[in-house]
């Protein structure tokens, strides 16, 4: 009696002085790291808060190779459009343009190269969807040619050299000085004569990926303009266009 007395007393004294009860050691061996976190049941993690909002983890953005493959993309690079090595920590800007014939793709490609003058975009998209790439993703291709005095400086693209400059020794008007953008973006060709329809949903479609692929593979979003916004005198993209300019230029897709 006397010794459950002492044990009484001890509890009693334990509980006013708020002794903590040994804590469990957690078993390391359930648990489990993934894209979306550490879950001890092997799961991912909801991310759930306490009043049942949306998972706050993100489902993984697919890779530049998962979205290359989802493109109808035929390769034909030619040694007369690329002008020396871009760099990928140049990439600036996405430069639309109208093609202003109503050729295949892979006409076009050939067409430009006959012409002798060395000039190409990296991609042109026909209006099935289907898509050539004539120029390396890292190579410069001259598609935005001259633009209006002082572009270079507002657009922020110095002429540095990197530009081999081959088939521009003619000289340009003296109020178009500007040839920089060449050397920091990547130029997208759009079959289509502004003023004869419209621009096909495959067309469009194929856009929004060839953008998106361009996004992934160097890692942020290039600033979207098209061809008249770096040379005024330009009239590519048409007025057709107009809407679908606007888009891609807030939020990257056509619609």
């Amino acid at each position: 009696m006397r010794l459950i007395g002492i044990l009484a007393a001890a509890a009693l004294a334990c509980t006013l002085a708020g002794c903590a009860a040994p804590q469990q050691q957690p078993d390391h061996s359930q648990l489990k790291v993934n894209d979306a976190g550490v879950s001890s049941d092997g799961g991912a993690q909801s991310g759930e808060g306490a009043e049942g909002g949306v998972s706050s983890a993100e489902e993984a953005k697919p890779t530049a190779s998962e979205l290359r493959a989802k493109l109808d993309i035929t390769e034909d690079y030619r040694p007369d459009f690329n002008h020396g090595e871009k760099g990928a920590s140049y990439q600036k800007y996405i430069v639309l343009h109208d093609t202003e014939v109503d050729s295949s793709a892979a006409s076009i490609v050939n067409s430009w190269e006959s012409s002798g003058n060395k000039v190409a975009s990296q991609f042109i998209v026909n209006k099935d969807g289907s898509i050539v790439q004539c120029v390396p993703m890292d190579a410069i291709a001259h598609h935005a040619g001259y633009g209006d005095a002082g572009h270079n400086s507002e657009y922020g693209v110095p002429e540095d050299g990197r530009d081999d400059k081959k088939g521009t020794t003619k000289a340009p008007p003296k109020s178009i000085t500007d040839y920089g953008m060449n050397s920091y973006s990547i130029g997208i060709e759009i079959v289509h004569v502004g003023g004869q329809g419209a621009y096909p949903e495959a067309q469009l479609e194929a856009i929004d990926g060839l953008i998106a692929y361009i996004d992934a593979y160097y890692g942020s979003e290039s600033t979207i303009i098209d061809h008249k916004m770096w040379r005024s005198g330009n009239s590519d993209t048409s007025a057709e266009f107009a809407t679908y300019l606007a888009n891609y230029r807030d939020h990257r897709t056509h619609n």
